[in-house]
């Protein structure tokens, strides 16, 4: 975790955490620096999702990148994993989605990504920071202030909608079947989704029901999408639709509902389509990527299909890390973030929708009979706040309670605690055969971290 930056970008309440100064100095740093770089004029592109706050952020950063002798190439509103595609496919030293996913509408977020459509390095973020911070040590120089391009070098903007048209395309060419007939359902969070979504269904031949699908600046997420899943859940049945999908602000999660109405979540998308490229042969390694918060019912599953697993930290960077390293092609978080390595170098919530409509069309079955085969266990997650994170997990007797637990569910359940990466909290989650159970047990730990005097008064 860096001074400004997370694992998912500079995120924070506009005009707060995350101020207009702040955009207007990342675009100048990089603008300055893909220069040095390389020597040539550096080239970044911008996407953004439909905060109100999202123009105000791209006209900074555009501000901060010309004067810094860059040129701004403008997606407008696009999804997050349209510029990756874009950057990686078309020689942008860098690309920049405003947005903070699936927070409220007065936060917001800038999200780097690098030339290789991969998130930013831990390096050049920690060098934008150190420019934020009013200093700059850098090629053998050092200085408080980087210089101002002059004449001719200064940057230009240019209108680049045509970049978001060619993702569009591409998507639209890997769908292996055509959608007709199948009723389906799109739940677009008044966000980033919600033109780009219904034209890539609609052109593969889908009746296309959409919701929430007329931003205002101020409704992004706003009882609606991924994270408001029971929205879309009540529309699919009372359309009687074959299937929905919903996605958040910035659309590179997806989370799905089967005809029925029963969500189907990251865990159970992993299922789902690991299991269909395994009997395609097509699953490298014959391994998914998961996070140490997914389902103990997922494992069990993936143990009776005879699919391994990989366990990261919590966080899409962290799997898609993994993936990169030892050449797994899918992976995911429960949240709905799935990363298909062939394809796309980040999530990517309506390629995953196109990806479970082809497992569907090829075996001829209804998303709940895909996701059948998975029992998700019953889960409790407390959190609680403490002095210190490291003195409470280190504790011998918290430890023990924790041991204990484990050695009480064996192999029918899990205890999993861990540290928030941005508060000051522990999580303490259960997975057992009853919510009962699980209670038990989470409130057992907590009670030893209470004991011990680690919560916070």
């Amino acid at each position: 975790m860096g001074r400004y930056f997370g694992t998912d970008g500079f995120r924070g309440e506009a005009n707060k955490t995350l101020t207009v100064e702040h955009a207007y100095k990342v675009g100048r740093f990089l603008g300055w620096y893909y220069h040095q770089l390389t020597g040539n004029k550096t080239k970044v592109v911008i996407g953004k999702d439909t905060r109100r706050s999202s123009y105000m952020f791209e006209y900074s950063l555009v501000a901060g990148l010309t004067a810094s002798g860059a040129d701004a190439y403008l997606l407008h509103v696009t999804t997050t994993p349209s510029v990756s595609y874009v950057v990686r496919t078309e020689d942008f030293d860098c690309g920049i989605m405003i947005s903070a996913s699936h927070n409220p509408y007065y936060d917001n977020g800038i999200k780097l990504i690098n030339g290789q459509g991969e998130k930013m390095d831990e390096r050049t973020i920690s060098y934008i920071e150190d420019y934020i911070d009013g200093h700059v040590n850098l090629f053998g120089e050092e200085m408080q202030e980087i210089p101002f391009a002059v004449r001719d070098e200064i940057g230009c903007t240019v209108d680049y909608a045509a970049g978001r048209n060619r993702y569009v395309g591409y998507l639209i060419s890997l769908a292996t079947h055509s959608y007709r007939d199948m009723r389906v359902g799109l739940d677009c969070a008044n966000g980033s989704a919600w033109m780009i979504a219904k034209n890539v269904f609609d052109a593969l031949g889908a009746k296309t029901y959409v919701i929430n699908a007329e931003p205002n600046g101020t409704n992004i997420n706003k009882n609606a999408g991924s994270t408001h899943i029971e929205v879309l859940q009540q529309f699919v049945k009372e359309k009687h639709l074959d299937v929905g999908f919903a996605y958040d602000g910035d659309a590179d999660r997806c989370i799905a509902v089967d005809e029925n109405g029963d969500v189907v979540n990251g865990d159970l998308i992993l299922y789902i389509y690991g299991r269909y490229m395994k009997e395609r042969g097509k699953l490298l390694n014959n391994t998914v990527v998961t996070t140490v918060m997914s389902n103990f019912g997922l494992y069990k599953a993936f143990d009776e299909a005879g699919i391994d697993y990989e366990k990261t930290a919590v966080g899409d960077k962290y799997v898609y890390e993994n993936m990169q390293k030892n050449g797994h092609r899918i992976g995911g978080e429960q949240s709905g973030h799935i990363i298909f390595s062939k394809y796309a170098t980040t999530g990517d919530g309506i390629l995953t929708s196109i990806k479970l409509m082809e497992a569907m069309l090829a075996k001829k079955l209804p998303l709940s009979k895909l996701a059948e085969p998975v029992t998700i266990y019953p889960q409790v997650l407390k959190n609680v706040r403490v002095k210190s994170k490291p003195e409470a997990q280190a504790d011998p007797e918290v430890q023990a309670a924790v041991q204990d637990v484990a050695g009480r569910l064996g192999d029918s359940g899990r205890i999993l605690v861990r540290e928030s990466g941005t508060e000051p909290v522990i999580r303490v989650m259960v997975e057992a055969e009853s919510e009962d159970l699980c209670e038990k047990y989470v409130n057992q730990v907590i009670d030893v971290i209470r004991a011990r005097g680690h919560v916070e008064a």
